[in-house]
């Protein structure tokens, strides 16, 4: 025992004057490759190169861009914040900003309400519940340029089935512009947004209902809680975190959108319907303008930076959930 005691405070003491550094080195690179949290490091190390190679550059470079007057086929010089200056004197940036929170807050609202709805319905014991839920689906799964050129159909100023319909009930005299008026063209593509987006929230709300436990609806309606108090006081908390992030990706993808309105509407009529992407998009590529156009994608930055501090906060509420207090 006192001869394995000695050694073992020989080995706690580090290497010992006759040890090579070579063993020296391989005792503490086995340590690191033993240590969880080292571990952790080496598995993440190649997701973090993937997203340092294809996000963190591409969005490093197009912040130097913004702040350069290149152009297609010019690298251009440094000019600072010359092209946001410049923005701010831009009616149809500012426009294009208008149209991007509106098509956003608007979109995003009925999304999450007819989502909600959909994950309460489809989580009761109803029949053809699991056809139900495919069918749900379908709206997320169909490529969006398929949906556009649908929705175009739709909204055809002559062929419209909308119209079509409309008028066979007596309920209009002639057919709807639904893309060649701007308010009619903003409230169609913040439609077909919709359509496309509340599967999305549906599947993921429903998900989080299956995890909410039985005992805790039945321990309230012993309490002699009603629907409305069961879905406020039960349903409601343990669903926050999950709203947070699910209205924080819907956000994102809604304030992103760029194939839905350039396939629908390429921005128009007469800008109605730009987004900040699809401007962006028109100004860098289609005009030749890459620092005017990364200006408007750098802009876009701190609405996006708002919506993830949206879901952080959310996520906070957890904390009562795993017996911690509220900070």
């Amino acid at each position: 025992m006192a001869v394995t005691d000695t050694k073992a405070a020989a080995q706690s003491k580090g290497p010992q004057p006759g040890q090579s550094g070579d063993a020296m080195y391989l005792s503490l690179g086995a340590r690191l490759a033993n240590n969880k949290g080292w571990l952790g490091f080496w598995f993440m190390l190649p997701a973090a190169a993937f997203l340092v190679a294809f996000l963190t550059y591409p969005l490093g470079l197009g912040i130097w861009l913004s702040l350069t007057d290149a152009s297609i086929g010019r690298s251009g010089v440094f000019i600072g914040i010359e092209n946001f200056v410049w923005l701010m004197d831009d009616d149809v940036f500012w426009l294009s900003v208008f149209n991007t929170m509106l098509y956003t807050v608007v979109a995003s609202v009925f999304k999450f309400a007819i989502g909600l709805y959909l994950a309460l319905l489809l989580n009761k014991h109803i029949p053809f519940k699991a056809f139900i839920r495919a069918i749900v689906l379908l709206p997320w799964i169909v490529p969006t340029v398929l949906s556009a050129i649908a929705f175009w159909w739709i909204y055809d100023a002559q062929f419209s089935v909308i119209s079509w319909a409309l008028s066979g009930m007596g309920l209009i005299d002639e057919n709807i512009n639904f893309l060649g008026d701007p308010w009619n063209a903003r409230w169609a593509t913040i439609f077909a947004n919709i359509w496309r987006g509340v599967p999305f929230v549906a599947i993921t709300l429903l998900a989080g209902l299956q995890t909410v436990s039985p005992s805790l609806y039945e321990a309230a309606t012993i309490d002699g809680a009603n629907r409305w108090q069961l879905f406020r006081y039960v349903t409601y908390p343990m669903l926050t975190p999950i709203i947070a992030v699910v209205m924080t990706f819907s956000v994102l993808f809604t304030f992103t959108d760029f194939q839905l309105i350039y396939a629908l509407t390429r921005g128009g009529p007469v800008n109605a319907t730009h987004l900040m992407a699809t401007l962006s998009f028109q100004r860098a590529i289609l005009g030749g303008n890459l620092g005017e156009g990364a200006a408007i994608s750098t802009a876009m930055i701190p609405f996006l930076l708002s919506a993830i501090l949206f879901s952080w906060f959310g996520l906070q509420r957890r904390k009562w959930q795993q017996g911690e207090g509220d900070d």
